[in-house]
């Protein structure tokens, strides 16, 4: 896989304008990986606020740029914020980027990340493969929040979420695909250690937010951050003996990134 000329400059000119913006970005998260996701957030040049009461997010969600919402640890107040906010980030035209952790394990689970993505369209979906079969209808035979299908497996699935709610979609693996209006990208890159750093998913989820506050092309936002994900991983691996090292690694390759880096590390397919 190469990258063109124009699609690394589109990349690179989308972490710079987050990097000049500082895009608020308001998280509805599982509290396992808040500290990784917000770290990830400011390290890439974002705002996060880390939320979910119902009483307070109206007020946050008036000064942010994108929503992001996370269903890994749910709850009843969890839920009642996370309807309260996307409510009102729908009502502003602001994007919403939604993560349905964990979907398939539980009808629970699989019923509210359907009901989310029917009545509040999420502009970008990003999951595993097993959590956007199970979004799709299928069986994704999840192990818990991992997966036990190939991003391969997901790809008539995450063609039919795009065409049926106009979400772009980011089913993330070994291999990330993109699905968004009429266009496919697929990205490799990254560390076999990544899946082994908690949360590492979600921060995926939580940097798509920030890309989506400054790329209004949610195709190319999703594109955009499976690409970081990637470099910065990658770039992280190379300094780190073991998982534990690796995230630090991971903030400061985000926050030390460099057009170069970006021009020699991309590695993309488009269809």
């Amino acid at each position: 896989m190469t990258a063109s000329a124009e699609l690394i400059a589109s990349v690179w000119n989308d972490v710079c304008a987050v990097r000049e913006k500082g895009p608020l970005v308001v998280n509805i998260t599982n509290y396992v990986v808040t500290n990784n996701t917000a770290n990830s957030l400011l390290a890439l040049g974002a705002s996060p606020a880390m939320n979910h009461v119902a009483e307070d997010l109206p007020g946050l969600i008036n000064l942010a740029g994108a929503l992001v919402v996370n269903l890994g640890t749910l709850a009843v107040d969890y839920v009642e914020g996370m309807r309260v906010a996307m409510a009102q980030a729908n009502d502003m035209g602001m994007p919403i980027v939604l993560d349905p952790v964990a979907a398939g394990v539980s009808d629970f689970r699989t019923g509210l990340a359907v009901e989310f993505i029917e009545a509040y369209r999420p502009a970008i979906i990003r999951a595993n493969a097993s959590e956007i079969m199970a979004v799709a209808g299928e069986d994704g035979k999840p192990k818990g929040v991992d997966t036990s299908r190939g991003v391969d497996e997901a790809g008539p699935a995450a063609r039919s979420l795009n065409r049926r709610f106009g979400s772009t979609v980011l089913v993330s693996g070994e291999t990330d695909l993109v699905v968004g209006g009429g266009r496919e990208a697929l990205l490799s890159g990254g560390s076999a250690m990544m899946p082994r750093v908690t949360g590492l998913g979600c921060t995926c989820t939580a940097l798509a937010g920030a890309f989506a506050s400054v790329q209004k092309d949610y195709f190319l936002a999703a594109l955009d951050t499976a690409a970081v994900m990637n470099i910065a991983g990658e770039m992280a691996a190379e300094l780190s003996p073991g998982p534990g090292s690796l995230q630090m690694h991971f903030h400061d390759a985000l926050y030390l990134l460099k057009e170069a880096d970006v021009t020699a590390r991309l590695r993309v397919a488009l269809s």
